[in-house]
């Protein structure tokens, strides 16, 4: 048997396995299933990542990678007096119209490192890459509040089928910029 030089294969198996998450759940999510999605042989999944937690922990990533792009690309755009505020509601308003689906599959993701340890140091990655992002504009102890305070807003959208309130989200999050400043 030839085998065959596939430098995507692996890539297209994380990607796969977003799909496969995105429409059956990380329940639905298997080597078998991905294998079958990405249209590979079975053992290509299982060659790139040995166990189902190797190859979420790599989904994981990718989604995270997602978001952080999208604040670094419009952090860089923030200008010294531009208000942090309406800067991160606006991004938050261009994550949330991106679609319902691609955000609970993000966030599915994320809440899959409460019962699954492999994921938890990728999901505090994430939290952290945001927070460094934000440093840029305000103290490590706020950043993390807004990190905060956008993630509870983001799972409070989704849990309760409400639409994102972008005036309400710059509310709030000047509320913590201007106790912090008071501090």
């Amino acid at each position: 048997m030839v085998r065959r030089y596939d430098p995507e294969r692996r890539q297209r198996i994380v990607d796969a396995a977003l799909r496969v998450a995105g429409e059956k759940g990380i329940a639905g999510l298997s080597h078998r299933s991905v294998a079958a999605e990405a249209d590979v042989p079975l053992g290509s999944t299982t060659y790139h990542f040995k166990t189902l937690d190797d190859l979420l922990v790599a989904a994981l990533r990718q989604a995270n990678e997602g978001f952080a792009s999208l604040v670094r690309e419009r952090a860089e755009g923030w200008g010294v007096g531009a208000d942090l505020a309406d800067g991160l509601a606006a991004l938050l308003g261009e994550w949330a119209a991106r679609g319902r689906e691609g955000a609970e599959l993000e966030y599915e993701l994320y809440l899959a490192a409460l019962r699954r340890p492999a994921l938890r140091p990728v999901a505090a990655e994430w939290c952290a890459g945001i927070g460094e992002e934000l440093r840029g504009r305000t103290d490590p102890v706020t950043a993390r509040g807004l990190v905060a305070l956008m993630d509870g807003i983001c799972l409070q959208v989704l849990l309760t089928g409400g639409e994102y309130d972008e005036a309400y989200t710059r509310d709030m999050l000047r509320r913590v910029l201007v106790n912090s400043a008071a501090d």
